[in-house]
């Protein structure tokens, strides 16, 4: 039996460990502790606190990028005026959720999980993670490993090498990494990026700053969405609270669906829907080239601006924009390839963000290590010939909690399912010849592009092709049969294995 290496005792073990206390997180638990109720579990949280992303980034201004009525959990209604929500009230949701359900009595802080070998013989994960400022290793077993790491570096965000860096003379600053001594009034700021944490910056720092310059290569489709709901608050005044919302949540679903297709299949009249409202607020005679990108809406993620916040900063004087490329820092600013030279005190740079999958566990099946890039993703979830195994990964088109709320209901029907007929195996396995594969993200995001050689592939038909749609996934992972021929099933007596 393995051994917990901190104390030497045999390791604990549980039913489902679940790595990862932020949003998916503490939402899989939500699901595991009330959909299997008998089954032991934990969460393993790297960090000392809570809350995963929400608490990490600190930057002025942060907030959700999509409508908290579905980035909300489905059993936890959100309660709060905005739709569009700073992120210390989200982070506040996150964990009143957690205390409210006991779910923070699971977590285990500063446990940072390193490595997981699954075992045929035993039908058992090993996991190991290491705490403490010595790096101690805790082992602990369990039935079924459940990771809601996210999709990046917690560590480090993504940073370009520019020539000259060194000689700039102000400070330089990650959003990542954001530091809570820096004082920005009266400086004048280079914001470089063009995705959400540049349009979330620009307008909340230009309140403060002397002036801020988003400075982008190319642009991104942006779009205005009030910050409050009038529907929901409607709804809210005459309807139960939790029937209110979820009304709401679907009528935000089908109303992103609805906009999502329209941009596909009609590009050309989004772009214009768009122009037009930003139109309205910079008026005819701006120069549009900045909101122009030259691929096509959703071929990268709409950078969402609450109550047109940045246009409102850029119509004030206090914010600009320019599409360039750096040709070098300088003592005092950044030199363009157009020969301008813009002024800085601060430069941000929100360059994106490192993919870092799993979190960077070392994943072994039977003593062999598991190169994912050589896996294919079941449902969006779980990976061709690694049992007992899923991962919480939401849509790039969609709030993230909506596919992770279906993922986690499905980890729980599964077990369940596992348990009524005496499965202690099951894997996903690619046995159609027919199904060929593409890269698992069709985004031409930098953020994308620089990992997809690493990310498991995705295949051409499903069950392995992902949907990006959530009426579909609901069909595909609430309501389809479990064993569907893809996934086998298998039953361990005294350490033999039988397949059924």
């Amino acid at each position: 039996m393995p051994i917990n290496e901190k104390s030497g005792a045999e390791a604990e073990h549980l039913d489902v460990l679940i790595v990862g206390a932020g949003l998916s997180g503490i939402g899989g638990a939500w699901h595991v502790q009330t959909h299997c109720p008998g089954k032991s579990y934990a969460i393993l949280e790297g960090r000392k606190t809570s809350g995963g992303t929400w608490d990490l980034f600190r930057y002025p201004g942060v907030r959700s990028d999509s409508d908290m009525y579905t980035l909300g959990y489905s059993f936890q209604p959100w309660r709060e005026a905005k739709a569009i929500a700073d992120g210390p009230s989200i982070l506040s949701y996150i964990r009143g959720t957690a205390t409210e359900h006991g779910i923070d009595k699971n977590i285990r802080y500063d446990h940072r999980v390193c490595r997981a070998s699954w075992s045929s013989a035993d039908a058992r994960w090993t996991v190991e993670a290491e705490t403490g400022a010595g790096n101690e290793v805790v082992t602990i077993t369990c039935s079924f490993l459940y990771l809601c790491t996210g999709y990046y570096d917690y560590e480090s965000g993504y940073t370009p090498e520019w020539k000259g860096l060194e000689k700039f003379e102000g400070r330089v600053i990650h959003p990542q990494k954001w530091p809570q001594d820096l004082d920005y009034t009266g400086r004048n700021v280079v914001v470089i990026g063009s995705g959400a944490t540049a349009v979330t910056l620009v307008p909340s720092m230009s309140t403060a700053a002397g002036h801020v310059t988003m400075l982008q290569r190319s642009p991104s489709y942006v779009a205005s969405l009030p910050s409050r709901d009038k529907v929901a608050d409607w709804l809210r005044g005459h309807l139960p609270g939790r029937l209110a919302y979820r009304i709401t949540r679907w009528k935000n679903v089908m109303v992103a669906m609805t906009l999502y297709n329209l941009a596909r299949a009609r590009p050309q009249f989004f772009k214009r829907m768009l122009r037009k409202t930003a139109q309205r607020k910079l008026g005819p005679d701006y120069d549009f080239s900045h909101f122009t990108p030259e691929y096509e809406p959703w071929d990268q993620r709409l950078c969402l601006i609450p109550d047109a916040d940045l246009f409102k900063a850029i119509r004030s004087g206090k914010a600009s924009m320019v599409t360039d490329q750096i040709e070098e820092f300088t003592e005092t600013g950044i030199r363009l390839r157009s020969g301008q030279h813009l002024d800085a005190d601060i430069v941000v740079t929100a360059t994106g963000l490192n993919m870092k999958v799993m979190s960077g566990l070392a994943l072994f099946v039977d003593g062999a290590p598991v190169d994912l890039a050589g896996t294919m993703t079941y449902k969006g979830m779980m990976y061709s010939d690694i049992p007992n195994l899923a991962s919480a990964l939401g849509y790039t088109n969609a709030s993230w909690t909506l596919k992770c709320d279906l993922t986690a209901a499905f980890v729980c029907r599964l077990i369940n399912h596992m348990d009524a007929r005496g499965y202690t195996h099951c894997t996903p396995r690619r046995t159609d010849p027919s199904v060929t594969e593409e890269p698992a993200l069709s985004f031409s995001s930098g953020y994308v592009q620089r990992a997809l050689a690493s990310l498991p592939r995705q295949g051409s038909k499903k069950p392995w092709k992902l949907n990006q749609n959530y009426a579909r996934d609901m069909m595909s992972l609430k309501y389809s049969r479990i064993e569907d021929g893809t996934l086998e099933f298998t039953r361990s007596a005294t350490g033999t294995a039988s397949r059924v």
